[in-house]
């Protein structure tokens, strides 16, 4: 294992991903942590374009020959630059599951095929009012449709981890309301750190006034952020900012 990563070794479980990933010759595919390439061959072999973005040099270094139609980038996915895709499909290295999901989520794209540790593919899927309802699954729900379309053994992988995975689909929400990515994200990120309060505590806490929070909505500035869906909170958050332009 380099850099805590676990290689998909279970050829099945590629084929499921890459059938669900429904590739054609016009699609630039997106993929973090490629490791030894299973995935990687798959994908080239149906798409136009791939991009393997690989953070060890060493496992870079071996993806450069793997087909004329793959773009190898040595470089940490969640600082570099990412290229321009259509979709993204990866088994997602457990370490940096939460800061690229946010980070995928933000930007655009037509569909996304994940692998995640079970666990978090539950909240990610979480909803509103459940127990693993929490950030992630409010700011999941708010960018994108979620299916959980597999589940797979942790005898897939090497080594082998403690828990099982899940095979997870993406497509973005084209209804969803207009706000500022990054400022939903910000926001749910502040009612989250004050869970155990009053959405008004974390609206505070992101910076809204108390004349302004008192023009709001009272039901939800009196519910707790586990009981807000995600259009509420951006009905909450255009409502503020309304609210400064008068």
């Amino acid at each position: 294992m380099i850099l805590g990563q676990h290689f998909l070794i279970d050829h099945s479980v590629v084929d499921t991903i890459v059938s669900h990933a429904e590739l054609g010759p016009q699609d630039w595919v997106l993929e973090i942590g490629p490791g030894e390439g299973i995935l990687t061959r798959e994908l080239a072999a149906r798409a136009g374009l791939v991009y393997a973005v690989e953070i060890d040099p060493d496992l870079a270094a071996n993806l450069c020959s793997l087909a004329a139609n793959v773009q190898v980038i040595h470089a940490d996915a969640l600082t570099f630059p990412l290229p321009e895709y259509n979709k993204i499909v990866s088994n997602l290295p457990y370490s940096i599951s939460s800061k690229i999901t946010y980070r995928l989520l933000a930007r655009p794209f037509d569909l996304a095929v994940l692998m995640f540790q079970k666990e978090f593919a539950l909240r990610l899927r979480a909803q509103t009012g459940s127990k693993n309802y929490g950030r992630l699954g409010m700011v999941a729900g708010f960018f994108s449709h979620i299916e959980i379309l597999e589940n797979v053994s942790r005898k897939s992988f090497r080594p082998v981890p403690e828990v099982d995975s899940m095979i997870v689909r993406l497509r973005p929400r084209k209804e969803r309301p207009q706000v500022d990515p990054r400022a939903f994200m910000r926001m749910a990120d502040m009612l989250f750190r004050n869970r155990r309060k009053k959405v008004k505590k974390g609206l505070a806490a992101y910076g809204i006034d108390k004349m302004t929070i008192s023009e709001l909505d009272r039901t939800l500035i009196n519910m707790r952020p586990e009981e807000l869906t995600p259009d509420q909170v951006a009905g909450l958050l255009m409502a503020a900012e309304a609210s400064k332009r008068d």
